[in-house]
């Protein structure tokens, strides 16, 4: 099992150096990579618990994000190459990358740059969004409808301008003539690209097969979830003329993560459960569940508030040296 840490780059206050310190811990302890997270806006009306829509489109929650429209958060694409050059180890990405914020050749022609600025370590996730108010201050709020197709065309883009010295495309949300677009990505024959949401197993089943992505990425998933979603993939891609396998993709799920000294109520309670919130033994007994359930790179994330980063430092250090042994014993 892999283990990948969600810089909480959202957050109401943190500072580059506290990035700094998680991101060399990580690098330290051996973790395959570190991620970014994705927030162009928080919106005023958030603050009051009056979004269209609940927080990530998940049943159950608040609609309002859990930092506030004042607070001093950082943008995560250009932590991306920041961390390029604080790294040398590590694999790096955004998790993930809402595409309908981006033009599909620039982002394309950008992250081939970041590839090299990170020798080759550049791991790629793409998704949707979900928040028509972030689509709005994107300038994006036409593409809200159709965000699905949006990250079609950006994968078919994507895999064309790294795949050919020139490239056209004509679609809905790209549309150009033969165009060289600079340097190639230095891995193939491309950066590894996930994927994210899309709990409609048929459709993320011909994904996979169409596109050949590597990974998926999901959002507090319990081992039950993972055990279900694995399954539904695989019965899938077996109705399609593909020779891809359930396990050709990295399994990850961004899980919030801190160890407590008391044990934490593991009541299932939806996306809201304390999966990796609770004590050193729970996580263990946690993890081996997830283990055994197929997820194959957690994404430790930072709870958003109480919880200093000096403490995180510390849960990390534990969960590597105390916890993981335990769990790779099984």
């Amino acid at each position: 099992m892999k283990l990948a840490l969600y810089l909480p780059n959202f957050r109401e206050k943190v500072t580059v150096g506290e990035l700094e310190d998680l991101t060399a811990l990580a690098e330290d302890l051996d973790f395959d990579s570190v991620w970014t997270l994705d927030r162009i806006v928080v919106p005023e009306s958030s603050d009051r618990q009056e979004l269209q829509y609940a927080f990530g489109m998940i049943e159950g929650f608040p609609k309002g994000l859990p930092v506030s429209s004042r607070g001093q958060w950082f943008q995560g694409m250009p932590l991306i190459p920041w961390l390029a050059a604080k790294t040398s180890k590590v694999r790096i990405g955004m998790s993930v990358i809402d595409t309908p914020y981006r033009a599909p050749g620039v982002l394309a022609a950008e992250l081939g740059t970041i590839d090299h600025l990170s020798g080759g370590r550049l791991n790629v996730a793409l998704g949707a969004g979900w928040m028509p108010e972030e689509f709005a201050a994107s300038s994006a709020s036409h593409i809200f409808p159709k965000r699905n197709k949006h990250v079609r065309e950006t994968i078919e883009v994507i895999q064309g301008i790294w795949n050919n010295e020139v490239f056209e495309y004509h679609g809905e949300f790209a549309d150009f003539e033969p165009c060289g677009f600079g340097a190639k990505p230095l891995q193939q024959p491309h950066p590894p690209i996930f994927f994210s949401g899309l709990k409609d197993p048929k459709r993320a089943a011909n994904r996979v097969a169409t596109y050949g992505l590597a990974g998926w990425i999901g959002i507090q998933d319990s081992p039950e979830d993972i055990q279900r979603w694995r399954g539904e993939i695989q019965r899938e891609l077996d109705e399609l003329d593909t020779a891809r396998s359930i396990d050709d993709l990295e399994i990850s799920s961004m899980i919030w993560f801190v160890i407590t000294d008391q044990d934490m109520d593991q009541t299932p309670m939806g996306k809201g459960t304390n999966l990796l919130a609770g004590s050193a033994t729970q996580i263990t007994d946690m993890l081996k569940r997830y283990r055994e359930a197929g997820l194959t790179m957690p994404m430790l994330w930072p709870p958003f508030a109480d919880v200093p980063v000096a403490k995180t430092l510390d849960d990390l250090k534990r969960l590597k040296e105390e916890i993981m042994p335990k769990v790779e014993a099984m």
